[in-house]
């Protein structure tokens, strides 16, 4: 396959998921891939992101002291996530 019918490709599954309307829940997935890396080492050892639905993103917190701290972080880790897509993709969190 040559590197102009790739380019091909990739633009026709772009428009199709833009035509769809797919593209933003596809992006809130890219979310839970990208936590461990946004979140930093600490928080990551403590922390998995499980899943996001309508821009709220739900992340499983082994301690309740973890998840106290993690609620006055709460707004700063928002901001990373969103900015590293570049979009507003999470508006809220909940640590559970």
């Amino acid at each position: 396959m040559t590197r102009h019918s790739t380019r091909q490709i990739s633009d026709g599954l772009n428009d199709v998921i833009r035509e769809l309307g797919l593209g933003k829940k596809i992006r809130q997935y890219e979310v839970i891939d990208l936590w461990k890396d946004v979140v930093g080492e600490s928080i990551a050892a403590v922390t998995e992101a499980e899943y996001i639905a309508g821009g709220k993103l739900f992340v499983r917190v082994a301690r309740p002291t973890w998840r106290n701290e993690l609620v006055y972080l709460k707004q700063d880790l928002m901001e990373k996530l969103n900015t590293t897509l570049g979009d507003k993709i999470v508006t809220d969190i909940i640590f559970k």
